[in-house]
């Protein structure tokens, strides 16, 4: 078989079927989702000739710069006893935390491989996810702040101004709780509200250096991809431009999928896909075109797989058509607690 180098400029995927190995059971964050993505982009065939970037977990040090040591060391002693339940959302395996560590320490080697020049534009396609976990708590499926410690690490590397936008349908109430006051990292979540964690309201803008520096469009059930499109152009746009990030950073969260039995909006793959178009914008304006995105939510599994394909393909620069059409999966109950 003949193994093709990797096609200039394509986006990285960070990608492990050990990241199947965290455990949940019957819970609706569990490997299935990864599955479906993995299948989605093998039928697509888009997962080839791709750079190769390895990746190892993130170490205590490096999980430290956004987390309490006493929280590492509690979960792992956690999972080491055999795990359970964090809170009512947020299961534990004996594998869970090196699984989340691995999760973490994908985020690192993506920023680096973004800030040396391997691979501008990188997707996390990694669980668990992590945008919940906040300094002190794991919590809402997250256990350690995959998208915070990639920020934290590149801040240590010496950038000065990271953008970071999360359009999962729930807060990143950790990431912001991370950063909420410094002037280094600005924070941007477009969510439904009110919903699960109960935080983002728009008075939510930060403390002491960072007062500013977080921007929270909280939104009524049942905004489309027109609404998100023009908050898009309204807010995000603007006030990066103003920020002029050095890095760009995605929690990508798929549950404000029209299909999505966790949210209550009516976005489809195609929309997320004109989304991510529209960070990559930012990134290739601002950032020497320097992008990685996290995966966060997202629990219908073909809406879930053909918004990751929409958004890879806007990541690749690539025409809207392989974005592939919304999930037609009936809508379901809507829970209360998510990633």
């Amino acid at each position: 078989m003949t193994i093709l180098p990797p096609e200039p400029g394509r986006t990285a995927l960070f990608r492990s079927p050990l990241f199947r190995e965290h455990d949940t059971g019957a819970h609706v964050e569990n490997a299935q989702r990864l599955r479906a993505i993995d299948a989605e982009l093998d039928r697509l065939n888009l997962a080839r000739n791709r750079p190769e970037i390895s990746f190892s977990p993130a170490t205590d040090e490096s999980l430290a710069l956004v987390h309490d040591p006493r929280y590492i060391a509690g979960v792992r002693d956690f999972a080491a006893r055999g795990g359970g339940w964090l809170d009512a959302d947020t299961p534990v395996s004996p594998r869970s935390v090196e699984i989340a560590a691995l999760a973490a320490g994908a985020g690192i080697a993506a920023v680096d491989a973004s800030l040396d020049g391997h691979a501008n534009r990188g997707f996390v396609l990694a669980r668990p996810p992590g945008h919940h976990a906040t300094p002190t708590r794991g919590m809402g499926f997250c256990l350690f702040n995959t998208i915070a410690v990639a920020a934290a690490h590149a801040l240590q590397r010496g950038l000065e101004r990271i953008l970071v936008i999360d359009w999962d349908v729930h807060h990143g109430n950790g990431t912001q709780d991370a950063f909420y006051a410094t002037d280094q990292v600005l924070f941007i979540s477009v969510h439904q509200w009110p919903l699960y964690p109960g935080t983002g309201a728009a008075a939510e803008r930060g403390a002491d250096a960072g007062d500013g520096y977080t921007i929270n469009v909280p939104l009524a059930a049942g905004a489309d991809d027109a609404v998100y499109a023009e908050l898009c152009e309204r807010v995000i746009l603007p006030a990066a431009a103003a920020y002029r990030p050095q890095l760009v950073l995605v929690s990508a969260g798929f549950d404000a999928h029209a299909s999505d039995p966790l949210g209550g909006m009516l976005v489809t793959s195609a929309g997320f896909g004109d989304l991510a178009r529209r960070v990559v914008e930012i990134a290739d304006t601002h950032a020497g075109g320097r992008v990685v995105a996290f995966l966060e939510g997202g629990y219908d599994p073909p809406a879930l797989a053909a918004s990751v394909v929409a958004t890879l393909a806007a990541l690749d620069h690539q025409d809207a058509s392989l974005a592939g059409g919304a999930s037609t999966a009936p809508r379901r109950q809507n829970g209360d607690a998510s990633a």
